[in-house]
């Protein structure tokens, strides 16, 4: 199937009306609410498409249909650069002082509150520290006891995980989405591997397939460069 420009924007509506919501998205809600400029019955014949190719499914217990990984990849795929706040660039220069486990500890805190995420950082293979798993398991899709079984899981063993793939990811910013997330496919994570007085270090953001990306990417990468610039 041809992703034509008109489909590309009501996926990407979908996916941000998704992430916004944690909700279901019918068709009703993307011609009310959003100025597209067509009918709903086209609307209707777009979402068919788009989920015959695989770009968003309708969940068992509702009208409305969510994206895909298939779609967040497409998504991403197409993101333009963001910046944040100055607030939030203040408030991430204030907490980043110093290049030490204090400092960077503190750095994780206000990126977990900022990306309403959870938020780890291994100073090396062998030290890591991880915040805001509240903000993890308050997102809609892990109320369901087998996610939360899953994603404990994965906390229980996350040094083991990390050491896994330290070696293995590239320098900068990393995004792994679902089955492609080395925590678990039904999350997703914005990582970022630096190096710094000869030390390598790596944090990131784990958070739903449905996270912000656009706003995560941006968080995560104002701090890299700060980190490389201090």
């Amino acid at each position: 199937m041809t992703i034509t420009d008109r489909k590309n924007k009501i996926l990407e509506v979908i996916i941000r009306e998704h992430i916004a919501t944690g909700a279901p998205v019918g068709s009703s809600i993307l011609v009310n609410k959003y100025d597209l400029q067509i009918s709903s019955a086209t609307v209707r014949n777009e979402m068919a498409e788009l989920e015959e190719g695989g770009y968003i499914v309708q969940p068992h217990t509702s009208a409305g249909r969510i994206p895909t990984e298939k779609a967040y990849m497409l998504f991403l795929e197409n993101l333009k650069n963001k910046t944040i706040s100055k607030k939030e660039e203040e408030e991430l220069a204030k907490a980043l002082t110093k290049i030490n486990e204090p400092s960077l500890k503190q750095v994780s805190k206000v990126l977990s509150t900022f990306s309403n995420n959870a938020v780890f950082w291994a100073f090396h293979k062998n030290s890591l520290y991880y915040t805001g798993l509240s903000n993890l398991f308050s997102q809609p899709e892990f109320f369901q006891p087998d996610l939360i079984h899953d994603i404990s899981s994965v906390i229980d063993r996350m040094d083991e995980v990390i050491d896994k793939f330290f070696d293995q990811i590239s320098e900068g910013v990393n995004v792994y989405i679902g089955s492609q997330n080395p925590f678990s496919s039904s999350c997703s994570s914005v990582l970022v591997k630096y190096k710094k007085n000869n030390q390598s270090g790596l944090f990131g953001i784990l958070g739903p397939m449905r996270m912000d990306y656009e706003r995560n990417i941006a968080l995560v990468k104002f701090i890299h460069d700060k980190l490389k610039s201090n």
